[in-house]
């Protein structure tokens, strides 16, 4: 599509020069001789790129620029202006012109200066529909969650898929590793070729050579024809080798070879194969401890860790069990044709549970108790009582005074009656009024320091806060913070929060 421009100039010659001269460029140009005229093409169009005289007859160039970014905020601006209004034109800028230029104009640099602006919209458009869609959802290529560190895993996997790059996964048993490789495989460019999954702790460690490189007939005793392992059968797309650590050490140089070389030998055959795949490979074991046992080769490790994903045990991002609760409810009423829901007794339980068996544990949970349900009301899930302590609210925030904690044993207080009854803002500026506040009393961090995130400091003071204001009413702060129910309790829970005033 060609990209549209608005050019707003009172010198008719001027506006019919850059016209004809972007018209060349393959630019769809809509004129107006006026601010206001060109305020209502803003408000009715969208543009890639506006170009605006300093001073026009009815409206100032910073006032132009102001109110033409109140109607299209990711639309640049560039500001064309005479002999001797530079300084009105940088001002111009400081309201948020993207340059400007001036007369007579040099055609070839306000190009260069137009690709610029237009590129820097674009730029600004992906990444704000990136971070929407990274921020928002609650589920990625079949992934569950929509916890921060769940967040920063799809985000990698965004930023990695469509590479071959070697992907090493981290997780305790349950965690669903085997679900981040398929979320890696099916988003890459491989996503049509074969999946091919080799659990190494699942085999007999003398048959895993001839599974993952297949044999040729006579191989060994029971070898009675050719075979293909899983590396051939992954030529071209990706392979899973899930518990490497658990792959005989004696096998890990070949493998490794593999990598480097890309061909392999089958059992009993002296001719290479080439092969083209993308390895995945996964541990529920800390691989360092591995190495130290001599599990696991140190060469090899560093050979499949190009990029590394840690997945969180559960009971450190329990904002996500009431999603992967429901999650698995949809899957198993459909299943075996009940109608069921959690009650709040139910959804508490999920949430002062530690889940050691991870997200495979509170499937099988969730499927038991729908089995079990009857009057289509979860009233109860058969889980063992699990008595974690909490901290009051009244502990967290005391005397109408909210405490920040900065990270590194310092805390920031505001008095609710002072500093924020004085702000007068609306939405987002309060947001930003109060981002910078925090910011700015933040301490420089301590070199070798550890640094806590603030953020979950933040969400913790917030959601406390919400609670206070409702009276413990779950509900009403969920839909305060523009929240479903669920992943506030989820919030409750990994901040240890008490529902109490």
């Amino acid at each position: 599509m060609a990209k549209r421009a608005l050019l707003i100039d009172d010198d008719l010659a001027t506006l019919e020069l850059m016209k004809f001269q972007l018209d060349a460029e393959g630019f769809e140009i809509i004129t107006a001789e006026t601010g206001q005229k060109g305020l209502d093409f803003i408000k009715e169009n969208e543009f890639d790129i506006i170009l605006t005289d300093l001073n026009l007859p009815d409206i100032s160039g910073i006032e132009m620029v102001q109110r033409s970014k109140e109607v299209s905020p990711d639309t640049e601006i560039i500001m064309v202006t005479g002999f001797g209004s530079v300084e009105k034109a940088i001002e111009a800028t400081k309201a948020g012109a993207f340059y400007y230029v001036e007369k007579p104009v040099e055609f070839e640099e306000l190009l260069v200066l137009i690709e610029k602006a237009i590129e820097r919209k674009q730029q600004a458009k992906e990444i704000k529909e990136l971070r929407g869609k990274l921020s928002s959802r609650a589920s990625y290529q079949g992934v569950i969650g929509g916890s921060r560190s769940m967040q920063d895993i799809y985000e990698i996997i965004e930023s990695v898929a469509e590479s071959d790059a070697n992907i090493f996964i981290l997780g305790e048993s349950g965690t669903g590793k085997e679900v981040i490789a398929n979320a890696i495989h099916y988003k890459s460019h491989r996503s049509k070729k074969p999946f091919v999954k080799l659990n190494c702790s699942a085999l007999p460690k003398d048959l895993i050579e001839s599974e993952l490189f297949g044999h040729k007939k006579g191989a060994f005793t029971g070898a009675t024809g050719d075979k293909e392992g899983f590396l051939g059968r992954a030529n071209g797309g990706s392979l899973l080798l899930d518990e490497i650590g658990e792959m005989p050490v004696g096998l890990q140089p070949k493998l490794l070879r593999v990598l480097q070389e890309r061909i392999y030998y089958p059992v009993g055959s002296d001719k290479p194969q080439e092969v083209d795949f993308r390895l995945i490979s996964s541990t529920n074991r800390n691989p360092f401890d591995a190495i130290q046992d001599g599990n696991l080769r140190e060469d090899l490790y560093y050979r499949i860790n190009t990029i590394e994903i840690k997945i969180p045990p559960l009971r450190e991002r329990m904002e996500d069990v009431p999603m992967l609760a429901e999650h698995f409810l949809q899957i198993y009423v459909e299943k075996y044709n009940k109608h069921c829901d959690f009650s709040e007794k139910a959804y508490d339980q999920m949430l002062n549970y530690n889940w050691r068996g991870n997200v495979r544990e509170l499937q099988h949970v969730i499927e038991r108790a729908i089995l079990l349900c009857k009057g289509g009301k979860i009233s109860e899930l058969n889980i063992p009582q699990n008595f974690s302590s909490q901290v009051s609210m009244a502990s967290i925030s005391k005397n109408g005074m909210l405490s920040v904690a900065t990270g590194n044993g310092t805390s920031l207080e505001s008095s609710n009656n002072d500093w924020f009854n004085q702000t007068n803002l609306d939405g987002d500026a309060l947001f930003t009024e109060v981002g910078k506040f925090i910011v700015e009393k933040l301490p420089e961090p301590e070199d070798g320091a550890e640094q806590k995130d603030i953020f979950d400091s933040l969400e913790n003071g917030i959601v406390t806060a919400a609670l206070r204001r409702t009276k413990g009413n779950k509900q009403a702060a969920a839909n305060l913070l523009g929240l479903y129910r669920p992943r506030l309790y989820g919030m409750i829970k990994r901040h240890n929060i008490e529902e109490k005033v």
